[in-house]
């Protein structure tokens, strides 16, 4: 009795099993006939964004003139309109996600976005983590004085000067290289309003936020006096491995440049080219 309950039992797990081999085999050809294909394998990646139909753009919406909102609302600036016309020329719809600069680089990590498009700087620490595309936008180190100053002429100048600078600033750095007295900033706006009541001597500040400012203010009574041959340059951040992404975006870029479009937002901006 007990030899024939064990054969019975064995035919039942015998028949479930070949009929479990055959629907996975049945499953599978399914779907290789029907093209899906696993998700992980369309991942952050070009192949993701095309078959989305959508860049997924992080970006802060709070840095002027890069990244803001106008009078009315609308999300604008610099790398936003750069960030529009690439993703015009990958065949997509920007999706931007705004976020605050300290969570840009976790929201990347989380796959939040699939590139970044908020002014970051291309630094061999990021690097090691990060893809960039090539630069878009350098900016250099600049001397600013009142425009009836004539006795700051260079940056070595300023030693024994008032230099009006935000201490978290590694523009502070040059200011006190070259011995000036360093008068504490919240930022460029208040350094500027120091500088025009004359209660700073000078203020070395970001060439592109001085571009910006006399585009706003053709008038104000400031000049750039001397500025450093070396650039910062900024570019798109990507996390690691997205070669064919970072492929496209690099030639969409070119394109624009190519086209005189770069050459038109950037004069929107800054009154100048300010990709070189």
């Amino acid at each position: 009795m007990k030899k024939i309950t064990l054969l019975l039992l064995t035919i039942v797990l015998t028949t479930l099993l070949a009929a479990c081999v055959s629907n996975e085999n049945n499953n599978k050809a399914a779907n290789e006939g029907s093209g899906v294909q696993p998700d992980n394998t369309k991942s952050n990646s070009l192949e993701a964004v095309k078959a989305s139909g959508k860049l997924r753009i992080g970006t802060e919406g709070t840095y002027a003139p890069f990244t803001y909102h106008d009078t009315d609302g609308k999300l604008t600036g610099f790398d936003i309109e750069i960030a529009r016309e690439v993703a015009k020329r990958l065949g997509v719809e920007p999706e931007f996600i705004e976020t605050q600069w300290d969570g840009i680089f976790a929201g990347l990590d989380a796959n939040r976005f699939d590139a970044v498009f908020n002014e970051v700087m291309i630094r061999d620490d990021r690097k090691e983590k990060y893809d960039f595309s090539d630069p878009y936008i350098v900016s250099r180190a600049v001397l600013i004085v009142p425009t009836d100053n004539t006795n700051i002429t260079k940056f070595a100048d300023l030693k024994g000067k008032k230099a009006g600078q935000s201490l978290t600033s590694n523009l502070t750095d040059i200011a006190k290289e070259n011995g000036a007295e360093i008068v504490a900033t919240e930022g460029f706006s208040q350094a500027i309003d120091l500088l025009l009541s004359k209660r700073i001597d000078a203020t070395v500040n970001d060439n592109l936020s001085y571009l910006d400012l006399k585009k706003q203010k053709p008038d104000v009574a400031l000049k750039v006096v001397d500025e450093l041959p070396d650039a910062a340059k900024s570019g798109a951040l990507f996390k690691k491995g997205n070669t064919e992404l970072v492929g496209a975006i690099n030639q969409a870029l070119a394109d624009i440049k190519s086209d005189g479009v770069y050459l038109e937002i950037s004069k929107k901006y800054f009154g100048e080219d300010v990709s070189k």
